[in-house]
């Protein structure tokens, strides 16, 4: 992949929105971008080749193999404080989302934080937050996305994952310039107008709705009920024998009621 071809390929390159750097292997991206953060001074999309220890949601690790997949992170500095970016993994969902189906790869999105495909996992997005220098907040959106699986990883995975074959024979550079786009869209809304503006839009992207889960917490069985899509707070709504409640996202699992 090369840096200075994603950014002529991206609007939000070539308008110098976004800087773009391309490194062959890092540990994390994530974690890169976060002890950068205090001196950045404009987004930055950072792509590694193959990351090492690359990290989900909860503390669990993210596995890839060099050439298979992508692995990014996105620098993003928001007005306020964290407390605004409430729904901002959904939103950033929506965005790739979007985009996968525009490709010509229809997707659909698991709360709080997934990218499904054939009900199986394609892509995970983690977001971790710094304070900035002069106010608000940069995130770190992390996302790793998955377009084709060697079988030995797979069963390092240890459960079936899913790959996008159409996508990965697209010219990387281009397939990550619109992916940068997109978010970029996103990321803008999102500071204006927080996750309000997209629940309409991931709702109608819900891979579970009306489905009978579980909602599980390190194992634990904590509700069940119907899936009922998400508010404007980015809150799964479940529909429950006593009636709808709300779920904020955290580190709870969300599973089909076997």
């Amino acid at each position: 992949m090369n840096a200075q071809q994603i950014m002529a390929l991206s609007q939000a390159g070539a308008q110098c929105l976004v800087k773009v750097e391309v490194v062959a292997e890092t540990g994390s991206t994530n974690a890169d971008l976060l002890a950068r953060a205090p001196g950045l001074d404009a987004p930055v999309l950072l792509v590694a080749e193959h990351q090492t220890a690359g990290r989900g949601r909860a503390g669990r690790s993210w596995l890839s193999a060099p050439g298979h997949s992508l692995t990014f992170s996105l620098a993003w500095k928001f007005a306020g404080g964290v407390q605004k970016l409430t729904g901002l993994p959904l939103a950033v969902g929506t965005a790739l989302a979007e985009t996968l189906g525009r490709l010509g790869q229809p997707v659909q999105l698991k709360w709080p934080n997934d990218v499904l495909k054939d009900g199986d996992k394609l892509a995970g997005i983690l977001v971790e937050t710094a304070a900035a220098e002069n106010g608000g907040v940069w995130a770190v959106i992390g996302i790793g996305l998955n377009l084709a699986m060697p079988d030995e990883l797979e069963q390092q995975i240890g459960r079936s994952v899913a790959v996008v074959p159409w996508l990965a024979r697209m010219e990387r550079d281009t397939l990550l310039a619109a992916i940068l786009d997109g978010l970029a869209e996103a990321l803008r809304l999102f500071d204006k107008s927080g996750f309000g503006a997209f629940s309409a839009r991931w709702n109608l992207l819900h891979g579970w709705q009306g489905q009978l889960v579980t909602i599980l917490d390190r194992g634990e069985v904590l509700h069940e009920g119907l899936a009922a899509g998400v508010d404007d707070a980015g809150r799964l709504l479940l529909d429950t024998e006593s009636g709808r409640m709300t779920i904020v996202a955290g580190d709870v699992s969300l599973r089909i009621k076997g």
